[in-house]
């Protein structure tokens, strides 16, 4: 049994249902797809809009902003041995600023008998920034050699 053997069923008679006549171009404009209103509604509906929106935006003014915060671990290097760590410390918790609290605290050993202080803190990004710190903390030029930021996390 080969191609050859196959009887095309010859022509098929398809009815033409399209309906593209110039009668229905007519009808075509009878019909709203997208379901206009008449225009009492659509001033129905657009006071209703303006009184939701106006329902959001009171809602949307009494929740408090997001505020970025973030969680920055330092490590604060003494000079030497013979810096007073606790003293090194109480200078960084005397910084005092809006949006930065201070946590926990460690002393780290570095190597020969050196110990850097790795202190935690949360900052609200907006107030406060890392060069700020840094500024301030470098500022204590007897005890603090240096100061890097070990760790920075947003909250």
């Amino acid at each position: 049994m080969g191609f050859g053997d196959l009887k095309s069923p010859g022509p098929v008679d398809v009815e033409d249902t399209t309906g593209s006549g110039a009668t229905d171009s007519k009808d075509d404009d009878d019909i709203d797809l997208f379901g206009s209103d008449d225009e009492e509604e659509s001033e129905e509906a657009k006071r209703l809009r303006e009184e939701r929106l106006a329902q959001y935006e009171s809602k949307k003014a009494k929740k408090p902003a997001l505020v970025a915060k973030s969680s920055i671990l330092l490590d604060v290097k003494p000079w030497d041995d013979e810096v007073d760590m606790a003293k090194l410390e109480e200078c960084v918790r005397s910084i005092q600023a809006d949006g930065l609290v201070w946590g926990s605290s460690k002393l780290v050993p570095v190597g020969y008998g050196i110990k850097k202080l790795q202190i935690q803190c949360v900052v609200e990004d907006d107030k406060v920034g890392t060069d700020m710190l840094e500024e301030q903390i470098t500022a204590f030029e007897d005890y603090v050699q240096s100061m890097d930021v070990a760790a920075f996390n947003k909250i």
